[in-house]
């Protein structure tokens, strides 16, 4: 069941990001939040958990707005190769970063979570992942922000 399920997103990501750049930066994104979460199987300490949990939903919030601005991006400038449309130069860029920041997040969190099973001690490990998901945030903010309107503008 899984299979078909997985074949039917395929098509469907195919049909909404194409086969460029726009869909290999949502599934960079997604990548990054995917190891995210693998980061957080099996941390005994609860207190790290939680947090690390917390920062997780935050990040997860963020996949559909990086889907929308790569759907509308590969709408406005369609992509099959791997040249990034001049005119979204700036868009691709933020999305780019935005999922770089995001493996370095799911990073700062592996060595938070290291740290706190050898050390006790995870605090500025956690203060980190805050920053790190942060400057996720303000990526996906700038990409947000820098795909035009209607009317060719930037937001």
């Amino acid at each position: 069941m899984a299979f078909f399920a997985a074949a039917r997103q395929g098509r469907k990501d195919d049909a909404e990001l194409g086969t460029g750049v726009w869909r290999r930066a949502h599934d960079r994104f997604r990548r990054g939040l995917d190891r995210y979460h693998q980061i957080l199987e099996g941390i005994d300490d609860d207190d790290v958990y939680n947090e690390l949990v917390g920062i997780a939903n935050d990040l997860s919030e963020m996949l559909p707005r990086v889907r929308e601005v790569c759907v509308r991006a590969q709408s406005s400038s369609p992509s099959t190769g791997l040249d990034i449309p001049g005119a979204l130069m700036q868009v691709h860029r933020a999305l780019s970063r935005a999922g770089n920041t995001l493996a370095t997040t799911a990073e700062a969190a592996a060595m938070t979570r290291l740290d706190g099973e050898r050390w006790g001690v995870a605090s500025s490990g956690l203060d980190n992942v805050r920053r790190r998901a942060q400057l996720v945030a303000e990526d996906v903010e700038e990409a947000e922000r820098a795909m035009p309107d209607g009317d060719g503008h930037p937001r």
